[in-house]
């Protein structure tokens, strides 16, 4: 059993490291874009893309302006010393998920960013990632809270009413539990299904559930 184990262990790391990564490059200076297609074009298990829409990782250079990095479904690897808090939330809304310094942008420190972003490791400097929790911490107060919404984009009695859900209350369980009307927690529910694009209640709290909402 112990061999069998070990072996199937080892096909998944070879099936691993065999899988193609697609990566996109964007930078605006021409030298650095060549410089880093190279550095990224001899990685193994690597494929540069022209289109970050077809890639699953781009890496970009932050520049002076940091809302030109193409957005798209491919998680970001921003090369960056210092960047800006408002750079910061520009890399995020397009999928930040590790910075390098270009002190460290070698060949192999950027291969393994790669592999990190596509992996769903994310990454950040300490003095970056202090800079961005403060920002959210701001944004929460300033913005999210004054208007009842939590970071998680839900409200407080969006969140209770979906556990309850989730826990297999109905309707009218749900607002005899949370003292509402039947009317409110259908109406919240409603709502949920219209912002997120859901088909049912089913779908509402597998979508809640999967996105680490509730």
């Amino acid at each position: 059993m112990s061999t069998i184990m070990t072996t199937t262990a080892r096909t998944s790391v070879r099936a691993e490291q065999r899988r193609e990564i697609r990566v996109a490059v964007h930078a605006a200076d021409p030298l650095v874009l060549a410089g880093l297609r190279s550095a990224l074009g001899s990685g193994p298990g690597i494929t540069l893309r022209e289109d970050p829409e077809t890639a699953d990782v781009l890496v970009a250079v932050a520049g002076t302006e940091p809302h030109r990095i193409p957005a798209g479904p491919a998680r970001l690897v921003l090369v960056a010393d210092q960047p800006k808090q408002a750079d910061l939330w520009a890399a995020v809304e397009r999928g930040l998920a590790v910075v390098v310094t270009r002190a460290e942008a070698t060949p192999a420190r950027l291969q393994r960013a790669v592999a990190d972003a596509h992996a769903g490791r994310g990454d950040l400097p300490a003095d970056q990632l202090g800079s961005l929790l403060r920002g959210i911490s701001r944004l929460h107060k300033e913005v999210l809270e004054p208007r009842d919404i939590t970071l998680s984009g839900l409200s407080p009695r969006e969140t209770e009413v979906l556990r309850l859900l989730a826990d297999g209350y109905d309707t009218g369980e749900i607002a005899k539990r949370v003292a509402y009307s039947d009317r409110t927690v259908k109406n919240i529910l409603h709502g949920l299904l219209s912002r997120f694009g859901l088909r049912n209640r089913t779908h509402v709290v597998a979508y809640a559930l999967r996105k680490g909402l509730i």
